[in-house]
């Protein structure tokens, strides 16, 4: 893994509605944020390319 600096580090988002459908395969993205402002969990509404729509992806570990 890269070399952190200050308090910003990567963070894994897992679309949810996927998951939960069964069907194979993940939709995840790579970002970014600040440990600092934001301490809970990462939920963003990004693209997921299996099922074709916008979807609620949220922070895994």
């Amino acid at each position: 893994m890269a070399k952190q600096k200050g308090n910003r580090i990567q963070v894994i988002l897992e679309c949810t509605e996927h998951k939960n459908s069964g069907m194979p395969g993940t939709s995840r993205y790579i970002t970014t944020k600040n440990r600092k402002n934001t301490t809970e969990r990462m939920e963003l509404k990004k693209y997921n390319p299996i099922l074709r729509r916008m979807t609620v992806h949220k922070e895994i570990k």
